[in-house]
């Protein structure tokens, strides 16, 4: 019963967002309050009955209801309750509603918090909103449903795919997903604005607190996928290029240009016709990794499905949208004229460098992972393309916006001179090129881009905080410290999350640079030396039975080479999971704050011993520490009043001291 309840919510839900998008929408253009108004019970009424609906389906996942077809394919009764609840969003179509009660939720607090924007503006938005819920809705009604009931159901489950069945999958796709839907708050916003024909400083304030949020949770979404593919996965990566991967990368590196070009708009009223066109690209790309994830024209471990049907109907969906919006864009270019000037030294050129960089390292990942198609379909070749191709071609890009960061960070407004922000990074760039050269003293024989990124990321972490100590005036340090506890959340959200970038930078090239890897047969009682450190295999227990699976688990002794210490007591494993028919490997990490020590356990071999491989990874931690900072940095400034929804968004002027971002 409460399955056939969920399945009708999400009927109703489709019919209100038809509602929702067509009524307001025609009241905003003839003026009619009342027509207008219904777009704020009709957002709410639409998230709750698709909050019932995805209620429901997770009822049923936890309590083994295997007469719906969806929870006989992705769930097991004697897998454990956070499997069961994940295994909600574990497959397409329970993904897919997910995403959709997100793109409501998104809805409902544009209605609830938007309070200040004019009515007009507010109806299209929300309007807009609906369009693109209405279409999701469409495609999981007709092709992808997930309360299909059987005629006869088993007695159990086909087990959720076991490299899901983990704490880091249980919450990267959630947080992915509030990133990706997140941006289509920018994309409404941006369509209702070029409807009206007006861009202003006002619409700057309002999309930035948005693109900022979607943002934020695509930073923690990402950085939850890479640490669970660094342990769970046992490659030793963190990032492997994958299509999946680039698909969040993408809308994120647009995000990020958005949100500084966003900053241009709402100082300056510049750069208008280019931020509109970002907003529309960055939820353009999360459509591209929405069918990339969901069509099967790509290989790729993270795929939902493989299903030429579901890809046509994205298709169309991407094809409306950004079809229809760019169609917009292009009528009402006109209605966006600037108004700022400014020189070719200035905090807005600062700004139109960083987007072009962003834009440009988009578009390189964007061919990169595209290209094997394209040549699949027009060449006939059957094609890979790898880290190698990206590393080569993202780096240059990534390394330049790293130099320009910190200067153009420091630049004013409409007009200024390099001498002063230069001679205020001074200090940063001493320090840079010190700990530059201190890595090249100390790991000389490694590859010449490791110091060269050593020392960009701390230019990067130096020159955020000179900035944030720039802001503080003149006077003593006393008096400095205390002022910059007063200064805004935006100024010390901006300069954390540069920094962060610099964090994770750095243990990138740390880790890439200046791993030391050793792939043996050992023996029972063998010991073996790997770079500081000496390794014993103590023993292998086999058959080791866990909740769902059967397991081979390692002991494997990590001690100081030179003294003798034991360090830790590692233990590898590889999984069966009976019922999926699939292996698993379980890494064994020793987690510290300047290296790894990881390790994974291989096939047995035919002399009796087992395949083993043992890294050293320095700093590796320092990726998702970097992550995390970054996100805190992104939250700190979406919490200053001044950039919330719509605040003062009636002020003819923003207020003395509002952070550059």
């Amino acid at each position: 019963m409460i399955v056939e309840l969920g399945h009708f919510a999400l009927i109703l839900a489709f019919m209100v967002a038809i509602f929702q998008m067509i009524v307001p929408l025609v009241g905003a253009a003839q003026n009619r309050p009342s027509w207008m108004a219904v777009a704020e019970p009709a957002a709410t009424t639409q998230f709750l009955l698709t909050a019932f609906s995805f209620a429901a389906l997770t009822y049923a996942f936890v309590t083994s209801d295997f007469s719906l077809s969806l929870v006989i394919a992705n769930s097991h009764t004697a897998k454990p309750l956070l499997y069961k609840i994940t295994g909600v969003w574990g497959n397409h179509e329970g993904s897919l509603l997910l995403w959709v009660l997100i793109l409501t939720l998104f809805g409902a607090c544009a209605a609830w918090f938007g309070q200040n924007l004019p009515p007009t503006l507010k109806a299209r938005v929300l309007a807009v909103q609906s369009s693109v819920a209405a279409a999701f809705f469409a495609f999981i009604l007709f092709t992808s449903n997930p309360f299909l009931r059987v005629a006869q159901p088993p007695f159990d489950g086909q087990d959720l795919n076991p490299l899901l069945q983990d704490p880091g999958l249980a919450f990267h796709p959630p947080f992915l997903y509030l990133g990706y839907v997140g941006l289509s708050m920018a994309f409404s916003f941006a369509v209702a604005a070029l409807i009206e024909g007006r861009v202003d400083a006002a619409w700057g304030r309002w999309v930035r607190p948005w693109t900022l949020a979607a943002w934020v949770f695509l930073t923690i979404g990402i950085g939850l996928g890479s640490w669970w593919a660094y342990y769970e996965l046992g490659w030793g990566g963190f990032w492997f290029w994958d299509p999946v991967e680039n698909a969040s990368f993408m809308p994120w590196l647009i995000a990020a240009a958005l949100l500084h070009s966003a900053i241009v708009v709402e100082k300056r009223e510049a750069l208008k016709s280019w931020t509109i066109l970002l907003a529309i690209l960055a939820f353009g790309f999360s459509l591209i990794g929405t069918f990339i994830v969901r069509s099967g024209v790509l290989t790729s471990v993270h795929a939902f499905a493989n299903d030429p049907e579901r890809g046509v109907f994205i298709l169309m969906i991407l094809g409306v949208f950004m079809g229809g919006a760019l169609l917009l864009f292009a009528l009402r270019a006109g209605a966006m004229e600037a108004k700022g000037v400014f020189s070719t030294v200035s905090r807005e050129s600062g700004l139109v460098v960083n987007n072009l960089l962003l834009a440009v390292s988009t578009f390189v990942v964007f061919i990169g992972t595209i290209w094997p198609l394209i040549a699949e379909m027009f060449f006939d070749r059957t094609l890979s393309v790898g880290p190698p191709f990206f590393n080569a071609a993202f780096t240059p890009f990534v390394f330049a916006l790293a130099v320009a960061l910190p200067i153009g960070a420091m630049l004013p407004w409409k007009r200024a001179g390099l001498d002063r922000p230069l001679r205020a990074l001074v200090p940063a760039l001493v320090l840079a090129l010190a700990c530059g050269l201190l890595a090249w003293a100390m790991f000389t024989g490694h590859s010449a881009l490791a110091p060269i990124g050593v020392s960009l990321s701390v230019w990067l972490v130096a020159g955020a905080m000179v900035d944030l100590w720039s802001r503080t005036g003149r006077g003593g340090v006393a008096g400095r410290l205390s002022r910059m506890t007063r200064l805004p959340r935006a100024d010390w959200g901006k300069t954390v999350a540069h920094a962060g970038l610099g964090v994770t930078m750095f243990g990138v090239v740390a880790l890439t640079g200046y791993q030391v890897e050793d792939i043996r047969v050992a023996q029972e009682g063998q010991a073996y030396r790997v770079g500081a450190y000496e390794v014993e295999l103590v023993r292998v227990d086999e058959n080791v039975r866990g909740p769902n699976f059967i397991s081979t688990i390692a002991t494997i002794d990590v001690r100081e080479a030179d003294g003798g210490r034991l360090v830790a007591s590692l233990t590898p494993e590889r999984r069966i999971y009976p019922v999926a028919g699939m292996p698993t490997t379980e890494a064994g990490i020793d987690n510290g704050f300047t290296r790894d020590v990881y390790v994974t356990l291989g096939d047995p071999q035919d002399n009796g011993g087992w395949a083993v491989r043992t890294w050293i990874k320095p700093f590796a931690n320092w990726i998702w520490g970097g992550t995390i900072i970054m996100a805190l940095g992104g939250t700190l400034s979406l919490s200053d009043r001044r950039y919330r929804v719509a605040a003062g968004a009636g002020k003819a002027a923003p207020p003395q001291g509002v952070p550059a971002e």
